[in-house]
């Protein structure tokens, strides 16, 4: 239930301009005592530059922040902790390098004399993970957890503050359902001891299940704020955009050319076992399965990311070993990774650069850059899939996250692929983007190019694919034409329940 307290925070007029671009147009958002206040908008709306203002990560160029009805000036981030802001980041900030313990503790270590306890240092920080349900030991080191269990840390390195005011940016972007359930119980124990959640997401379902006010951004100005009982799914999504959105039609209306790109019994210790899997020309093949069930394993073995232990590949009928990526792309093969941060761009380069590094081969003569070619590339891809960069210099860091999915998907789709493999491609995107991202998918496949698609969101495996294979375990569990599959029966087959 919504408090009638005063709110907790208040922003009010902030506006923010980059060069070429205003970010923030006099928006005003409060949160209230107990409220989860969900923030919606396209990507490049204003949203995350909103919350890195009330972090401190920001300073606005003009307008006032109150906390409890007084002025305060955030003048850096650990001024927005000192006032009990806590920032979850779709981008993790979790150090690498360090165990989960010190990661949940950081900047808060228990000291005597100067010197760390770390007895006590683990033994709190396995308190805050038992409190979150979360089966991790504390001196495991991150590096070895997978992307999901990074993002449980991250969120139980914030509860560890007592803070008064979440913001969690696409929380579940990498959970598991499981872990879903508990970041949502997480949520509610929060809101009941008065904290405020600002959460941003662009899954629908989970935002009608979590919020109690929705307030709308659009090209970084303030559209609407009201209770999230009063909006349809419809309205919501025409106050983001500005305009009505076509939903994708269901997939399996292609008929499917030649089979170009073939894994027979494919092998890699626990996480691929006898994986066979065949994709056509001109078809969209889902590949579903739950987190940990191999799906990512295999899309790195058909790239050449992965050797396999065992099993063919096979390009055209004819047998093939990939090396190394290179020797897939010069084949024709493209890989979209999940982890876009880490291994998808370049962060410290700019737009223009990051598009144009997997087309070097074709935009140098003799060695030298041709600019008109990249000059037309990168004016065409950025139209194409309308990113969002004030200009192709702008470093690709300050762009929004699904700006920075739409050049990743640019760079290997201007290569022209034979096969072109997606994992997670509209992970972070907005629902307009997504729409965007779906229509080039289906105009790709269109084109004749065979198109595997990993996606944890079954239902948009279900509009946009032909077929589906489902994995568990490492195995393929079942393979289903798409005007066959329903959630119900790839979710049985995601749990192992063998077709």
């Amino acid at each position: 239930m919504t408090s009638t307290r005063p709110a907790l925070v208040s922003l009010h007029g902030i506006s923010k301009a980059f060069p070429g671009v205003q970010a923030l147009d006099n928006v005003s958002f409060d949160v209230l005592p107990g409220e989860t206040h969900v923030l919606m908008g396209e990507n490049g709306a204003g949203k995350s530059t909103l919350m890195k203002i009330l972090s401190g990560a920001y300073q606005p160029d003009s307008g006032t922040i109150e906390v409890d009805g007084r002025p305060v000036r955030i003048s850096d981030p650990l001024v927005g902790q000192q006032l009990g802001i806590a920032m979850i980041y779709q981008e993790l900030t979790v150090l690498d390098n360090l165990d989960v313990g010190r990661n949940v503790l950081l900047g808060q270590e228990p000291t005597r004399l100067g010197q760390v306890q770390w007895q006590r240092l683990y033994a709190e920080a396995a308190g805050v993970l038992a409190d979150l349900h979360l089966e991790i030991d504390p001196r495991t080191p991150v590096a070895s957890l997978p992307i999901s269990q990074r993002q449980m840390v991250e969120i139980a390195r914030a509860a560890r503050r007592n803070p008064r005011i979440v913001v969690m940016d696409e929380p579940t972007s990498s959970l598991t359902r499981s872990e879903e359930e508990t970041l949502f119980a997480l949520i509610r124990r929060l809101k009941e001891k008065g904290v405020g959640i600002i959460y941003i997401s662009h899954r629908m379902d989970e935002v009608f299940q979590l919020a109690d006010r929705i307030t709308v951004l659009r090209d970084g100005k303030h559209i609407d704020t009201r209770s999230a009982s009063t909006y349809t799914r419809e309205q919501l999504i025409e106050q983001m955009v500005g305009r009505k959105v076509e939903a994708i039609k269901a997939g399996g209306a292609r008929s499917p050319g030649a089979v170009i790109l073939e894994a027979r019994g494919l092998s890699r210790g626990k996480r691929a076992r006898g994986v066979n899997l065949r994709l056509n020309a001109g078809e969209i093949v889902g590949l579903a399965g739950l987190v940990g069930a191999g799906r990512t394993e295999v899309a790195e073995m058909l790239f050449g990311v992965l050797r396999p232990e065992a099993g063919d590949i096979l390009l055209d009928g004819q047998a093939v070993i990939f090396r190394s990526p290179a020797d897939a792309i010069r084949l024709g093969i493209a890989y979209v990774p999940e982890d876009r941060k880490g291994l998808g761009l370049v962060l410290a380069m700019d737009v223009q650069t990051n598009l144009i590094l997997s087309l070097l081969d074709r935009v140098t003569s003799a060695g030298i850059l041709r600019g008109s070619r990249i000059t037309e590339l990168v004016r065409d891809w950025t139209k194409r899939l309308n990113i969002r960069a004030a200009r192709p210099k702008v470093n690709i860091e300050g762009l929004s996250g699904g700006n920075q999915q739409k050049v990743v998907i640019a760079k290997w789709l201007a290569r022209e692929p034979r096969v072109l493999i997606l994992n997670e491609p509209t992970r972070g995107i907005d629902v307009g983007a997504k729409t965007e991202v779906h229509h080039l998918i289906r105009e790709i496949a269109g084109q004749g190019v065979a198109v595997l698609m990993i996606s944890s969101e079954l239902p948009e495996l279900l509009a946009l694919c032909d077929r589906l294979v489902v994995m568990a375990q490492g195995r393929v569990t079942g393979e289903l034409p798409a005007h066959d599959a329903t959630e119900q029966r790839v979710l049985a087959l995601a749990f192992g329940e063998w077709s």
